[in-house]
Parts: structure tokens; C-alpha cells; sequence
């Protein structure tokens, strides 16, 4: 994000508060610039990358700028990505404050309710159509718990590009399935139609059990996030996710 914004906008817009509560702040005292207290709400600030690091609000540093958030979250079971769903949605598991960014935070792409495992979150709308984009062919890989063992022609025919879902008229792109054990695999896909892995094994009269993602592209679900935590993403890690599986 480039030019510059006014402080008290610039806060709102973060979710810090309305205009008034942030201007509340900013003459307290709690906004802090380089070490010094800021004190005039309406003053206009350069969205320079190291801001964050340079601003504190309440001795805590400041939240992504506007339009550069982007996290990774180990969805649990059980969460919801969608206002259509019941149940507690991912956002609340985000701060508070955040569900008031402008502009809002969205996931990339969707997992249901029964799966677990890496979802993006993001406010950049670039980033999310790039990630999501079918031009992109960005790799997600799940590994799925079956309730029957595996017949031993599931990977030829996920390869195929053949494979037709029940009330589709298109044939899914090829997908790469590792057989783990007799009744879990490892499946990366590089599309995302609606509840594609647990279709595709029903389509081989199978029944996904569980199902976990466990990376986009060549970014991984950390082995020290735990299910419901978060984390930013850096640079480097929102460039691996175009790198492909490593």
C-alpha cells in the first residue's frame, strides 16, 4: 500500500475504533510514532511499509495496513467459513477489531465444516483472486481419512482427467493420489469445485471420514500451529504458495 492517510482514518479503518473512539485515543496519548506520543488525530502519515513496526496503539504494535493483511489459520473441525452456515465462524477466532477492517478480511477459498487444516485469510483482494484464480492451478493438498480401504485404482483414475462428479457435465483436471495406508491417502488437486475430495471418492464409492489440508501450494500448515491459532504471513511464506509442493 502506497500515499498517505489520515491518522484518525487510518485507525478507524484498522478497526481500532469509529472516528470518534480513535481521535479518544490519539489525545490520550496511547499512538505512539517511533517512541513519541502522537498528537494531532487529523494528522496525514506515509503508508510506508515499516509503519507497523514503527507505530504502537495501547504499547502494542500496530496491525497490518490496510489491504496487506494476510495469515494462515489451522481451521478446527467444526468452524465455518461461510455467514450461511451455522456455527462459530473462522473470523471469531481472529481479534475483535479485525472484523471492522476496511477493507474486510476474507477467506481464500472455503473449507466445510468438517475439514480441518490450512486456510488463508487475507484483506488483499489481488492476492485472494491470484490464489483462487483457475489460471493459477495453485496445488491444495488434503489428506483424507476412508471409511472403506482403497480398491488400487483410484490414483490412475484421479489422473485421468476423466473423472466426472455427479451433476457436473465437466471432467476434473488430473489430480495426484498417494496411498498412505489402506484406508488414508494424500490427494492434491488443483481446483476447487464444491466439496471436490469427499465428491471424488464418492464418486468411487467411497466416504471421506476426515479430511485435513495440509498445504496450498508450497506452503505448509505449521507443525507448531495448533487447531484454532493463527499466524501472519511474511513475505517469503506468500511467495512459497506459488512455488508449488516443494
Amino acid at each position: 500500500m502506497s500515499g498517505s492517510l489520515r491518522l484518525d482514518r487510518l485507525l478507524a479503518n484498522l478497526g481500532y475504533g469509529s472516528r470518534r473512539e480513535v481521535r479518544g485515543l490519539v489525545l490520550d496519548g496511547a499512538v505512539t510514532l517511533d517512541g513519541e506520543p502522537l498528537a494531532d488525530p487529523e494528522a496525514r502519515l506515509p503508508l510506508a511499509p515499516d509503519l507497523p513496526a514503527r507505530m504502537q496503539v495501547d504499547d502494542a504494535p500496530l496491525d497490518p495496513l490496510p489491504g496487506t493483511l494476510a495469515l494462515a489459520l489451522h481451521k478446527p473441525v467444526g468452524a465455518v467459513c461461510s455467514h450461511k452456515e451455522g456455527g462459530r465462524l473462522v473470523y471469531e477466532l481472529l481479534p475483535g477489531r479485525w472484523r471492522r477492517r476496511d477493507p474486510a478480511i476474507s477467506t481464500v477459498g472455503r473449507l466445510d465444516r468438517d475439514t480441518s487444516g490450512l486456510l488463508l485469510m487475507t484483506d488483499d483482494g489481488a492476492l485472494l483472486h491470484r490464489v483462487i484464480s483457475p489460471k493459477a492451478h495453485v496445488p491444495k493438498v488434503y489428506r483424507a481419512r476412508l471409511a472403506r480401504p482403497l480398491r488400487g485404482d483410484e490414483a490412475g483414475l484421479f489422473a485421468s482427467g476423466t473423472l466426472m462428479l455427479e451433476g457436473e457435465t465437466k471432467p476434473l483436471h488430473p489430480a495426484e493420489l498417494e496411498a498412505l495406508a489402506p484406508q488414508d491417502a494424500r490427494l492434491t488437486i488443483r481446483e476447487g469445485r464444491y466439496h471436490q475430495v469427499r465428491r471424488m471418492f464418492a464418486a468411487l464409492g467411497n466416504h471421506v471420514e476426515a479430511l485435513h489440508r495440509e498445504r496450498v501450494g508450497g506452503l505448509a500448515l505449521p507443525d507448531d500451529l495448533a487447531p484454532g491459532a493463527w499466524r501472519l504471513l511474511n513475505p517469503a511464506e506468500l511467495a512459497a504458495i506459488f512455488a508449488g509442493p516443494s
